[in-house]
């Protein structure tokens, strides 16, 4: 059976009520040429789960409406959270120097833990910088259409063979520490996975504690998540959907499941794993108010501008109004985070499908990512789009 002929079997949905339009959106997202999706909402009508498309490759099989996802930059909204229950605690301050929590790294002073947290610090991406396609940048090169400046190794063949090398978190921070800044801190706004790197160090650092434990502390517990890991080994809790990735050498292209890696090379810019239930929960959880401070949320979901960002969040307004979110992509697994302002409607999903360092699925994925919000918060279908090739 082809990948065609699986996702022609259509969504499948273990509720007792049915969404017709929640069907067809998820399809959309199979015919855009995503291998599998899991989809989670939460609104007036009560709980729907539904998946659609394969969780192997050319297997039949939808993935599991619970299984476990990488998460990718969703991380960054736990962290974020993480570092402001210790504000809450009296441990940090929002407006005070990173270097303060960070005595042995080279922090510029005047980056505060609130530009972490925000990107507005101005830190090289351990990752690489991504420029306009005529910028004069040292060490830039061209990259689909654009010009880059390298970090650690994330796409292509080169990532794919590296994926089991462990990254400690300091190795990636002083990585990015000794390339020069985007801008001034305080000056500009710019996502970088440093950031949450560093953020990550201030924690641990404070605490004494493992990330994970101060999470599970101040976030896992209070919110009853229990399939959400900051992992520290390279297989995924079963059930799982597969993840796979694909490179061209030499004229030859090559596919490998990418589903087993070492998420270090990430660390707490996209590292963690969790379902689309325990998505629900942190998200409907944090805007609700059911665990941060007021005063604090309130500033976690001021956006700033250009991109609208808060503290660890997208604010986004919409058609359909304020819209409070982050997504995430790693390697051949995606999650989807949406929520209304109150909590009381969310849309959470995991994706499986083949990434390439083209990242060829993008313009296919925004088109069929805007389908389902649309039927989610504006409660009305939209006509279909046009479909990438698989």
């Amino acid at each position: 059976m082809t990948h065609q002929d699986l996702a022609r079997r259509g969504p499948q949905d273990d509720t007792a009520h049915d969404r017709p339009e929640l069907r067809r959106a998820l399809q959309d997202v199979v015919d855009s040429g995503f291998t599998g999706i899991q989809l989670r909402v939460d609104d007036s009508r009560g709980t729907w789960n539904g998946a659609a498309g394969s969780s192997v490759l050319g297997e039949p099989g939808a993935p599991s409406t619970d299984g476990h996802i990488r998460i990718g930059s969703n991380t960054k909204t736990f962290v974020a959270a993480t570092v402001l229950q210790l504000v809450a605690e009296g441990a940090v301050d929002l407006d005070r120097a990173a270097a303060d929590y960070l005595p042995d790294l080279p922090v510029d002073p005047r980056i505060t833990v609130r530009m972490l947290l925000q990107h507005t610090s101005g830190i090289f991406n351990f990752t690489g910088e991504i420029y306009g396609p005529d910028a004069a940048v040292e060490g830039g090169v061209p990259w689909n259409g654009l010009t880059m400046v390298r970090g650690i190794p994330w796409q292509g063949k080169e990532w794919v063979d590296a994926r089991f090398r462990h990254y400690p978190t300091e190795e990636l921070a002083r990585l990015a520490l000794s390339r020069p800044a985007r801008f001034e801190p305080g000056t500009d706004w710019s996502y970088s996975n440093s950031n949450y790197a560093l953020a990550r160090l201030i924690v641990e650092g404070v605490s004494g504690r493992s990330l994970a434990d101060e999470m599970d502390r101040l976030v896992l517990s209070p919110l009853g998540l229990t399939q959400t890991s900051v992992p520290d080994t390279s297989t995924l809790p079963a059930p799982h959907a597969h993840a796979y990735y694909r490179y061209e050498e030499d004229g030859l292209e090559t596919m490998v499941d990418v589903t087993a890696q070492d998420p270090s090379w990430i660390s707490s810019g996209g590292d963690m794993v969790s379902t689309t239930r325990d998505l629900h929960l942190f998200v409907s959880g944090l805007t609700g108010g059911r665990l941060l401070p007021a005063p604090l949320l309130a500033e976690m979901l001021a956006p700033h501008p250009p991109a609208g960002y808060g503290l660890g969040v997208f604010v986004q307004d919409t058609a359909h109004g304020t819209l409070i979110t982050h997504n995430g992509g790693m390697g051949g697994h995606g999650a989807l985070m949406y929520s209304t302002p109150d909590g009381s409607t969310t849309l959470t999903a995991g994706i499986n499908y083949v990434d390439d360092a083209d990242q060829s699925l993008g313009a296919a994925f925004q088109s069929a990512l805007q389908r389902l919000v649309d039927v989610v918060f504006g409660g009305r279908e939209t006509a279909p789009g046009p479909t990438a090739p698989r």
